[in-house]
Order: structure tokens, then C-alpha cells, then sequence
């Protein structure tokens, strides 16, 4: 039984890393490509891999032709004021659903989960209509409008606070904590690593998000990351080099925010996904 267990948990990590190679060849990919000549990133050979000679003027072509701190700002702009109104919005409306009792509670978290199965390009046209009538087109506010809130963010947030016990609420209460000091002082510092993961969540969602900054944004200088690697692709040719040199840059910060985050990330996965 002992060597069963043991030739199971070696087939099973062989497995994984197999998985685990097979998720990261498109990002080896994308560096190899980056070091790439045109010649060489667009002929069909598969047995060249690797470079011939490893050129560096893929990035040194985009970085003069691209305004990356420009790019940087709007992007990291939207991405911290959307993190910012959706984990606010999340874990209020996760606590309320979770701990408070209120006329038609079961409805309305019913109609976020309702919101949760319509796929999100529904909303655009509703929403680029409300932008455009507050005049907000081509600003940071009209690029964080859809994220101000997150139906996704309240029912993982209403999870976290549905582990919770109940003592702990019932012992602040006979403090003499009304609601809003038992929220921000005894529940809301507990599930911290819930609201860890939904920020991760929001930031790569954002950072990823392509079409809605292209519809509400006309003006290049509110361009996003994403926007502007997609009007480098052009309608019969594209500079591969190029492109994946911009797109390697433009993947640094959210490496950078796994790396940090990393601990903090797994722990909400884990404590949130209890009572999925």
C-alpha cells in the first residue's frame, strides 16, 4: 500500500509539472520572440526555438516609439481605483448579505448572482451611454466605471464572512460595538486576505481589460497598456519582435504584483473557497 501511495504522488507531480511547462510555454514564447529577428519570428520552422543572435532593438525600437510612462500611469491608474472601488464596494455589500437581515436580502444577492452568469460585453453599450451622458469620455474615471462595483467581489467577500463565527460578532455587540464598529474593527480585519485576493483578482482583470478601454477612450493619451498593443497589430503584417518585446514590458507589474502578493493570494483562494 505504502509503494502504491508512492508511485500515485510521483505520477501525480509529473503530471502537474507537465501542466505547469505546458501553461508557461506561450509567456517562453513571447521572450523568445522578443530576441527574434522579423525573418526569424515569422517563418515556419520548428526546429528554431532559439535565437540565431540574440538582437536587443525590439525593445529599444518600442521604447522610443511607445510612451511607456504615459501607458504605465493610465494603466496603473485604473487598476488602483478600480481595486480600490471594488474591494470598498465588495466587502460592504458582502458583510450586509452575510450578517445582516433586511427586506428582500435573498433577492437582491440573488440578482448579483444573477449578474454573475451575463456575460460583461452586455453591459458595455448601457454603460458607455451613462459615461458618455456624466462627460466622461476619455478620462480615468470613464476607464474604472465598470469596475466600480463587482458581483464577483460580493460573493467572494459574502463567502469570507459566512466562515466566520458568530460569537465573535455577538461579543462585540455586548461591548457595546454598534454595526458599523463591529464591520470595520472585528469583521472586516478578518477576512484581509479575501480582500487581498479580490485586489489581485481587479488588477488582473483590469490589466487584461482591452475592449472597454478602446470604446470609451479616443484620445491617445489615455491609452492603456492592452490598447496600445493592439494598435500594433496591424491589418495584414505585424512586427512580432516588436510586439512581443512591448508585451514582455508591458507584463512587469503584474509580475511584479504576484510575486508580492503571492502568500496572500493563495490564502484567499483557500480561506474564500470553503463554502463555494
Amino acid at each position: 500500500m505504502e509503494a502504491r501511495r508512492k508511485i500515485m504522488s510521483v505520477i501525480i507531480h509529473i503530471v502537474l509539472i507537465l501542466m505547469s511547462i505546458t501553461m508557461l510555454v506561450p509567456f517562453l514564447w513571447m521572450i523568445l520572440t522578443a530576441f527574434k529577428s522579423v525573418s526569424e519570428a515569422t517563418q515556419v520552422n520548428p526546429f528554431l526555438i532559439f535565437p540565431t543572435v540574440w538582437r536587443t532593438e525590439s525593445f529599444t525600437e518600442v521604447m522610443e516609439n511607445m510612451n511607456f510612462i504615459l501607458l504605465y500611469k493610465n494603466t496603473l491608474l485604473m487598476i488602483f481605483f478600480r481595486v480600490l472601488c471594488a474591494v470598498l464596494t465588495a466587502t460592504t455589500a458582502g458583510y450586509a448579505f452575510a450578517r445582516l437581515n433586511f427586506k428582500g436580502r435573498d433577492f437582491m444577492f440573488s440578482l448579483v448572482l444573477f449578474q454573475m452568469m451575463i456575460p460583461s460585453q452586455i453591459f458595455i453599450i448601457p454603460q458607455y451611454l451613462m459615461v458618455s451622458g456624466l462627460g466622461a469620455l476619455n478620462t480615468i474615471f470613464g476607464l474604472v466605471f465598470p469596475g466600480i462595483v463587482t458581483a464577483f467581489g460580493t460573493f467572494l467577500l459574502r463567502q469570507a464572512y459566512m466562515t466566520l463565527p458568530k460569537d465573535m460578532e455577538e461579543a462585540a455587540r455586548l461591548d457595546g460595538c454598534n454595526i458599523g464598529q463591529t464591520f470595520l474593527f472585528i469583521m472586516a480585519p478578518l477576512t484581509r486576505s479575501s480582500m487581498v485576493a479580490l485586489g489581485i483578482f481587479t488588477a488582473v482583470f483590469a490589466f487584461k481589460d482591452l475592449m472597454w478601454p478602446m470604446i470609451v477612450n479616443t484620445d491617445k493619451n489615455m491609452l492603456t497598456l492592452s490598447a496600445a498593443l493592439a494598435k500594433m497589430q496591424g491589418q495584414y503584417a505585424s512586427n512580432f519582435p516588436q510586439l512581443m518585446a512591448a508585451s514582455l514590458i508591458a507584463c512587469l507589474p503584474m509580475i511584479v504584483i504576484y510575486v508580492i502578493f503571492q502568500k496572500q493570494f493563495i490564502e484567499g483562494i483557500a480561506t474564500s473557497g470553503g463554502k463555494l
